[in-house]
């Protein structure tokens, strides 16, 4: 690797505003397992599958601990935050009744975003979503999208109800192990049937067989848990690689000069904001991690030739991108909505009425 240079603000513009600049920016964080290198931690588990493990023709198998949907997803409440929500509009719909008339959702945290059934089961909001996406089909205009839903545009969507209008991430994220083992576990559930007596034992195993039911089921008799997933021990890195495409930047336009360039920076903004907060890294049970180094080193990936790299220390960094966001979020001109918009049940029954729905992807 090179020298790397400081970041900053001039920096940031030039990835945003050179068409003939780098494609692509790449962060790698490495990460440990709180109890540091060798300790055991549990990747998610999939239908089938269990845990994803590929193994490489030299025989290394590689795990991956967290995907890009789950990474965009855990990375965009961030813009809820008291530190960052100013950054973006927060637009709220409310999916209360009788029980629960203060019952909200953030669009922050639909997993479809601006294409999510819950926003076209709205009255007013859905009419504008859906005007937005019509602009960005028709004139590739991507601002009144952006003033709307930006993550949208930063962690792309898919309006597969409506105008089919698809958008790729500017930003994709995943977490992987390298050279792992898998560990099995198991587990003996015991209950309190030692403790009773005989006539108990019998009234609770005739009224067990009246009934047709397991008293283990039911929680009155032991039970040995079967041999299952018990983690895994990573003896090479476990990394968490960001990539923020610039190439599909580019592609976003305004509607003239100078509003492009304002929604170019503000969407890398956003995307670098996302890279760089401070989210939790606990994943799931038996998976908390951290990060092992001070210090984040972004590539700026060129078109040919060698790549340039930038760092800082992590709190200079937080610092100097949340100042560049800021900036580019007043200069585009980010408004907070004055209102709360309202789930329609009736809306969402026409949404499953329709016979030709096309399935979304389902990720997030």
């Amino acid at each position: 690797m090179s020298q790397t240079q400081a970041l900053s603000h001039d920096i940031i513009n030039q990835w945003a505003d050179n068409p003939k600049g780098p494609v692509a920016l790449i962060l790698k964080q490495k990460l440990l397992p709180v109890d540091g290198e060798g300790g055991v931690i549990f990747p998610p588990t999939y239908a089938d599958i269990g845990y994803s493990i590929d193994t490489l023709s030299d025989g290394t198998k590689v795990a991956q601990i967290d995907s890009v949907p789950s990474q965009a997803n855990r990375s965009e409440p961030v813009f809820m935050d008291d530190e960052y929500r100013d950054l973006v509009p927060q637009i709220d719909i409310n999916l209360g009744n009788k029980d629960d008339p203060e019952r909200k959702v953030s669009i922050l945290e639909l997993a479809h975003r601006a294409g999510d059934a819950v926003v076209r089961s709205t009255d007013e909001l859905a009419v504008e979503i859906d005007e937005a996406f019509k602009t960005l089909l028709r004139t590739h205009n991507a601002v009144p999208l952006a003033k709307l839903a930006p993550t949208s545009l930063v962690f792309g969507a898919w309006d597969s109800r409506g105008t089919q209008v698809k958008r790729p991430r500017l930003i994709r994220s995943i977490i992987r192990a390298e050279d792992v083992e898998v560990l099995s576990t198991a587990a003996q559930y015991n209950s309190v049937w030692k403790l009773l007596d005989d006539d108990q034992k019998k009234a609770l195993t005739d009224e067990a067989k009246k009934q047709k039911v397991k008293l283990s089921v039911k929680g009155f008799n032991d039970v040995p848990a079967p041999k299952g997933l018990g983690g895994i021990i990573a003896r090479g890195p476990i990394t968490r690689q960001v990539t923020i495409n610039l190439i599909a930047l580019q592609s976003i336009k305004g509607d003239s000069e100078e509003s492009t360039v304002q929604l170019k920076r503000y969407l890398l903004a956003l995307a670098l904001v996302a890279a760089t907060a401070e989210t939790e890294l606990y994943l799931r049970e038996g998976c908390l991690l951290r990060c092992a180094d001070d210090a984040d080193i972004w590539e700026a990936v060129a078109r040919r030739g060698a790549s340039q790299f930038y760092s800082l220390s992590a709190d200079q960094e937080r610092l100097l991108i949340k100042d560049y966001a800021q900036q580019a979020a007043t200069a585009f001109g980010v408004k907070q909505p004055e209102k709360t918009y309202q789930f329609n049940i009736k809306k969402a029954k026409e949404l499953l009425a329709k016979k030709e729905e096309a399935d979304s992807d389902a990720e997030g």
